[in-house]
């Protein structure tokens, strides 16, 4: 009576007479050791990502950002993004504030190190939505209904509007350059003086001494270190991009005199590439005045770069190139650095930082003003 040897392997049962040839038996040792040494599929992660902040989910926990995507886009012109009034609602034209945006208070994103330029290191651990934030942004969007600040008439991104599209994409990056600690109209009357010269182009900067600018682009803040930065800048644009100007951030940034808040301003205005928020000394302050960005522990953020990082965590993209001329207008007119104007603020109900700044008498005007209504 010849026995029976049962071998289990993968859900098959295999009789195998021992009486049977011994080949038989090799043959089918030699199948099953084949099967086993064959390699194991690959064990699959899932990445569940969120398509309005853009960050990733990654194994072990946490957040990282998405890389950003440096190829021009087809955003419509920055004019298109300034805030309207419609209905007695405040929203922009390319969105509303509120599209795709979860609860107040919610949690956006843990252990998220936002991207770097290199300026700041600081680590945000948990990024929630301010609460009340559409109210204020509402509030100040009615506020600067009007458009009577100067960065409305006068701002950067206006330099050379009348030009076409290669020259005005340069004649945004000299008045971003020029910009740096200078107010608006200074800026704006350097531009002037370049473009009835017919110094807005990169062939004609180069060509000019530097002494003939100085001239012209006085009395912008550091205006020697300016025009020498200008023949710089506009020598590389000749060599390296046929006249015209980057159009990457990284390149940007590589450019003399050219920092975050400027590269950003230029990608949005002078390719419509969103690439990140334009934060300048205005947003800076008022975005910590209102609590919106903190470092760990709750301190303010210590520099414009640190406030776009913390801003961006977020803040919707869709409010990303509009944010900035609005609280740029609201913090040249009301929300001004020294005793900002509180008592005729629409939002100071919601802003922490109300009249801690401002003299005992106007909050005195504003509490009489609310009597009355």
């Amino acid at each position: 009576m010849s026995q029976l040897l049962f071998i289990n392997y993968s859900r098959v049962t295999f009789a195998v007479r021992m009486s049977k040839a011994t080949c038989s038996s090799k043959r089918l040792k030699s199948n099953i050791e084949s099967r086993i040494s064959e390699p194991k599929p690959e064990l699959c992660v899932y990445a569940r990502k969120r398509t309005t902040n853009r960050y990733e989910e990654i194994r072990g926990g946490g957040f990282k950002a998405e890389p950003v995507d440096q190829k021009p886009c087809g955003l419509p012109d920055i004019e298109e993004f300034a805030y309207k009034i419609s209905n007695g609602s405040c929203q922009s034209e390319k969105s509303n504030a509120t599209s795709g945006v979860p609860s107040v208070g919610s949690t956006v994103a843990i252990a998220i190190k936002p991207e770097s330029t290199g300026r700041s290191s600081v680590m945000f651990s948990a990024a929630k939505f301010p609460a009340n934030w559409e109210k204020v942004l509402e509030g100040i969007c009615n506020m600067r209904s009007s458009e009577d600040a100067p960065v409305d008439s006068m701002g950067c991104e206006k330099a050379g509007c009348s030009l076409p599209p290669k020259e005005r994409r340069f004649a945004v990056l000299i008045s971003s350059l020029l910009s740096s600690q200078t107010k608006d109209h200074v800026t704006h009357g350097a531009i002037q003086r370049l473009l009835q010269k017919g110094l807005l182009a990169a062939e004609e900067i180069d060509k000019v001494d530097e002494a003939t600018i100085k001239s012209l682009i006085y009395p912008v803040g550091f205006y020697s270190r300016k025009a020498s930065n200008m023949k710089k800048i506009a020598n590389i644009c000749l060599t390296k991009y046929d006249g015209d100007i980057p159009s990457s951030l990284e390149e940007l940034l590589s450019l003399p005199g050219i920092g975050p808040k400027m590269a950003h301003l230029v990608m949005n205005a002078g390719w419509n590439n969103v690439q990140g928020i334009c934060v300048d000394t205005h947003v800076h302050r008022i975005c910590n005045r209102l609590g919106w960005v903190s470092r760990p522990g709750g301190k303010p953020t210590s520099n414009p770069e640190e406030t776009r990082e913390a801003l961006q965590l977020w803040l919707p993209k869709e409010e990303w190139v509009s944010i900035n001329p609005l609280l740029v207008g609201f913090g040249q007119t009301i929300c001004t650095p020294l005793r900002p104007r509180c008592g005729v603020c629409k939002v100071s109900d919601f802003c922490p930082a109300a009249f801690k700044e401002t003299n005992p008498q106007s909050k005195v005007k504003a509490s009489g003003r609310k009597d009355k209504h």
